[in-house]
Parts: structure tokens; C-alpha cells; sequence
């Protein structure tokens, strides 16, 4: 039995008498594969043909809480992307860290960081920011926040109120003074030292477990773009 054909398609095709000059086929036989949906751009009117799954995009981004390039891309790039994809489409991992640099001292990890004393605890705030709300969609609306503000250290509770105020400033702010920063940030130092090839700037964009040039520019240029073919080749449709 041939595939049910939407009656909209119906209309479009038998009322008209036409096709689409890619379109070989006649009407009813538009739905009956993918390949010739595509080829007649019938694809939405086809509810018969179910869009293979595939896996989300993974990104990692390694960045530094004061670097001006890096909060054009995570306010600008990052955070709009996520915003208008469906959630099973691209999946975010944020590294606060950068081109910091890490040292024992007395037993303790201390930290040197590109942009001073306040990017490294514009780090570590985020760092436990991550670790106490644990939901990424809990706190990298949070971090937006900061990162679009005029401090990024300085607005936390602020943030907090408008986009998580289940949150507990307090024992985000314990989490920087106690152990738990050093250790949040020292997990950070190995995750950067561990990338191959090695990150040359921040902010350093991963892709699928990838960084090239052509990649870093296609991201910076347009996220949404890059993130849409991607994806789309996962699922077989690029």
C-alpha cells in the first residue's frame, strides 16, 4: 500500500498539476522515501518518514573569566546557540581556566592567572558555581549573567537572584575560601594541560573531541551555524 500523502501536499501537487523543477515524481509518491522527499522538499509535509536520532554535538570551551574574547563568544556565540536549540542537540562543557598557571605551595595549589588576582577568583567562582547548582542548565544562565555584566566577580549574587535563586551564595563563596576551590581548579589546570593539541589562546573551542583552526573559526563566526551542520551530518541528512 503506498504511504498516506498529506492532503496539503495533495492540494500542492494533483490540484496544481505541478512538481518542482528538482522533482521527478509524481505527487503520490513524494512520501514514499526519503531520498525523494528531499528531492521534491516535502520533507515537513511527510510525517510518515521519522528523522533518524543521532548523538548531540559535545563542545568544550576553555576559557578565562576576565578575557574580553572569551565573553564575546560565550555572551554572543555560546549562550544564544544554546538557547535556540532543542536540548538534545548540543551538549556544553565549560573550563574556566585558561591560560592560567598553577603551583604548590606549603601543600597547597595556588594559582597565576593571564588577566590577575580577580580573573582567578572570576574562575574559581565559577568553578563552584558549576559544582554546587551540578544542572547545566541551572548555572550557565548564572554564568551568563556574570560574564555579561560589568564584573565578573562582583555580581554573583545578583545573578544568582534573577536565574537560580535556589542557589546558595554562601556555600559558592565557602567553595572559593576553603579547599574545594583549589581542588575545582586544579581539575581545571589538568583538563587544559591535557588538551592535543595544546590551546595557543582562549577562548579554545572543542568539537566533538576536536580542535582545528577551520573549526575555532567556523565556531567564532557562527555557532548556531556550525553546531546546525554538524548535527545534521550525524543524523545522515548533510
Amino acid at each position: 500500500m503506498a504511504p498516506a500523502v498529506p492532503l496539503a501536499l495533495l492540494a500542492m501537487g494533483l490540484g496544481l498539476g505541478l512538481a518542482l523543477p528538482s522533482c521527478d515524481y509524481p505527487t503520490h509518491l513524494w512520501c514514499s522515501s526519503r531520498e525523494i522527499a528531499v528531492a521534491c522538499q516535502a520533507e515537513s509535509l511527510c510525517a510518515n518518514l521519522s528523522r533518524p536520532t543521532a548523538a548531540p554535538v559535545q563542545l568544550s570551551l576553555y576559557y578565562e573569566s576576565l578575557c574580553p574574547a572569551c565573553q564575546g563568544f560565550l555572551v554572543q556565540q555560546l549562550f544564544t546557540t544554546w538557547v535556540l536549540l532543542p536540548t538534545d542537540v548540543l551538549n556544553i562543557t565549560l573550563v574556566p581556566y585558561g591560560n592560567a598557571e598553577e603551583k604548590k605551595v606549603s601543600g597547597k595549589w595556588q594559582f597565576q592567572c593571564q588577566h590577575g588576582s580577580e580573573e582567578c577568583l572570576g574562575n574559581m567562582l565559577q568553578a563552584c558555581l558549576m559544582h554546587e547548582a551540578e544542572n547545566f542548565t541551572t548555572y550557565f544562565p548564572v554564568i551568563f549573567c556574570m560574564e555579561s555584566g560589568s564584573s565578573a566577580t562582583k555580581n554573583l549574587k545578583a545573578c544568582l537572584q534573577v536565574y537560580a535563586p535556589q542557589l546558595d551564595a554562601g556555600r559558592i563563596t565557602a567553595c572559593v575560601k576553603g579547599e574545594l576551590g583549589a581542588a575545582l581548579m586544579h581539575r581545571n589546570a589538568q583538563l587544559t594541560e591535557a588538551l592535543d593539541p595544546p590551546h595557543q589562546y582562549v577562548p579554545w573551542v572543542v568539537i566533538n573531541g576536536k580542535h582545528t583552526d577551520e573549526l575555532q573559526k567556523k565556531a567564532q563566526d557562527s555557532l548556531l551555524r556550525l553546531v546546525c551542520q554538524l548535527y545534521q551530518v550525524g543524523r545522515g541528512w548533510g
